[in-house]
């Protein structure tokens, strides 16, 4: 696995078009959200910052760099001479989507920080890292599902764009409207019950056990994500 994983890093650092759009742009946004704290927080608070900072890296760092990768990987017959070597499937995975999930658990860490020193540490540092952690993982079931149906790199830039926008637009629904109204609807669409988790972590007054069952609907998530990625994922080239 981590002889794949350190390849994967070089060749994450030799993709330009790569290193643009799923580290760049998402630092950027995220440099911009926190610079603007004062403004966004009187929009919704600081936990939504957060929760948008975590879900933009997430979407466009995370999720796009893993469909583009195993469409990339796929279309090169790399991954089905990986599976000539001695390396089993889930090593082969693991050692292709670690280096992405590294990078942005570091830049999530990094942009919540500077969020921290600017506008003031969150209530709850522990549940505000399960809430990254859970969704970085849902992310990433989502991407090994979505690189089921994307035939090549470029068909990527097409079948992430549903998941990327969806889930960016529910954390800023929930972010700032709450879940006061339409609570189950809005915990239940992918991205919402972390945003909630988030927003608790960050700006506290929830109870730490009430805000632990909403791990339930990410995790299911992650779930339904795997089971899809099982059913959909090809080793072959699509056509």
């Amino acid at each position: 696995m981590f002889p794949i994983a350190a390849s994967e890093l070089i060749q994450i650092f030799r993709n330009r078009l790569v290193l643009v759009t799923s580290f760049v742009i998402p630092v950027a946004v995220s440099a911009f959200f926190v610079r603007q704290h004062e403004t966004f927080a009187a929009i919704g608070s600081l936990g939504y910052i957060a929760a948008i900072v975590m879900f933009t890296v997430a979407a466009f760092g995370l999720y796009a760099t893993v469909v583009t990768t195993l469409a990339s990987r796929r279309q090169n017959l790399f991954l089905k001479r990986l599976r000539s070597t001695a390396a089993g499937d889930a090593g082969i995975i693991a050692g292709l989507l670690l280096p992405a999930t590294v990078l942005a658990v570091v830049q999530v860490a990094a942009i919540l920080t500077a969020l921290a020193a600017v506008a003031g540490e969150p209530a709850n540092v522990v549940l505000l890292v399960v809430a990254v952690l859970t969704t970085l993982a849902m992310m990433v079931g989502l991407g090994l599902a979505t690189a089921g149906v994307t035939n090549s790199p470029e068909h990527a830039q097409v079948t992430t764009l549903p998941v990327t926008l969806g889930v960016i637009a529910v954390a800023s629904w929930v972010g700032i409207t709450g879940t006061e109204d339409l609570t189950l609807l809005k915990r239940l669409l992918p991205g919402g019950a972390a945003t909630e988790l988030t927003v608790n972590a960050w700006n506290g007054g929830v109870a730490v056990t009430d805000s632990l069952l909403l791990l339930a609907p990410t995790l299911g998530w992650v779930v339904v994500a795997v089971a899809l990625a099982t059913r959909l994922f090809r080793w072959d080239p699509r056509h």
